[in-house]
């Protein structure tokens, strides 16, 4: 069978009038990946995660989850991710539970059939007793862990998370990055942009820098060490080379 990629961007533009925040976008994310997509702020990384997840439509060219086009098959595609944005939504009048079970409803999965593993993420983040509480009263790292169980209850083949660990104490760092690797051996696809290089540098297999709006490197951190010229074992000083206002 051919190779069917998690995520495949195809020339992905897109534009706001005279402004283009993403140009010509090509790339693709293996099953069993963790895919980094780094670059200063504006770089228009928000921009491509909001079109791979289908809250944008591109302007030119397209965007493939697991072989379903974004725009021409947007509920098969949304079924099988998984996303946490920069600034999550949480209908803060729900209590946990209750949010989890809007989550379910939206994916269509059967409460019952849920009822374990959303058991189970919720021990996992130390939300247990919390589930009966009101969204509001969590704290910022809680809703974090609230919004990140959400995004993983239905069993998402590909997980789009955007700046991962705010909000997070050092427990749910560890946490979050334990299932992200468990999520890739058991080959699923997490696609993460994140200005905490060290995260990035520690579980990404590839990662991805953009700047204003294209792809200035792609590769392995030994790839990208490489093309930057430099001598440091460290993605965030390859990564500042890369994206300097020299370069």
């Amino acid at each position: 069978m051919p190779h069917i990629p998690m995520v495949k961007f195809s020339g992905a533009r897109k534009e706001y009038g005279n402004i283009v925040a993403v140009k010509n976008l090509s790339l693709e994310v293996a099953p069993g990946e963790c895919f980094g997509f780094l670059g200063p702020n504006g770089a228009g990384k928000t921009t491509a995660i909001k079109m791979l997840a289908g809250l944008l439509v591109p302007t030119a060219g397209s965007v493939a989850v697991d072989g379903h086009d974004v725009q021409a098959e947007p509920e098969e595609a949304k079924a099988v991710i998984g996303f946490v944005p920069d600034k999550p939504f949480i209908y803060e009048k729900l209590t946990g539970r209750e949010f989890l079970d809007f989550v379910l409803d939206i994916h269509g999965f059967p409460r019952g059939k849920a009822a374990k593993k959303r058991a189970e993420l919720l021990e996992m983040f130390s939300l247990t007793e919390w589930q009966e509480e009101l969204v509001e009263s969590y704290s910022h790292g809680m809703k974090q862990k609230l919004v990140i169980t959400g995004a993983l209850i239905h069993d998402p083949k590909l997980l789009v998370i955007d700046e991962p660990m705010v909000g997070l104490d050092p427990y749910g760092h560890t946490l979050v990055k334990g299932l992200f690797r468990k999520m890739c051996e058991e080959g699923n696809s997490v696609f993460m942009s994140t200005h905490t290089l060290a995260v990035a540098q520690e579980l990404c297999h590839r990662v991805a820098i953009i700047e204003k709006g294209e792809i200035v490197a792609i590769g392995t951190v030994a790839e990208l060490r490489e093309k930057a010229q430099s001598d440091s074992e460290q993605l965030e000083a390859i990564f500042l080379k890369l994206t300097s206002p020299s370069q």
